[in-house]
């Protein structure tokens, strides 16, 4: 059974920062892809990063890119996105995502967590 859990978020104000975690329990973990993404009340699930089973391939969307971070660490079976100068845009819940390829297409994500809500006071 694949299990994905997110901790992390939080209420901050603007140009503050958090970290997401991703702690994942089921099959390998370093055989998968994982990705975030984000949905805002009223909104479509977005993507926000990606990245490759050995972690050395990450993507990001273009309102993240420069200032989230994400990682895995093969060892504690867990994804991590480091999200610094928040912006109240960024406002959301976040979700973690196992993938066979880091994509942003929501649709090639087979397994979802729950989500941890992340909010941006200005």
């Amino acid at each position: 059974q694949v299990l994905l859990v997110e901790s992390g978020g939080g209420l901050v104000q603007a140009g503050s920062s958090l970290r997401l975690s991703c702690a994942y329990s089921g099959r390998t973990f370093v055989a998968y892809a994982f990705g975030w993404f984000r949905q805002a009340p009223g909104k479509e699930r977005e993507f926000v990063a990606a990245i490759g089973r050995v972690g050395d391939g990450t993507y990001y969307s273009d309102s993240v890119k420069g200032r989230f971070t994400i990682s895995k660490d093969n060892a504690k079976n867990t994804v991590y996105l480091q999200a610094n100068s928040l912006k109240p845009e960024d406002t959301a819940v976040y979700f973690c995502a196992r993938g066979t390829i880091p994509t942003s297409n929501v649709r090639l994500y087979s397994a979802w967590g729950q989500g941890t809500q992340v909010t941006v006071a200005s």
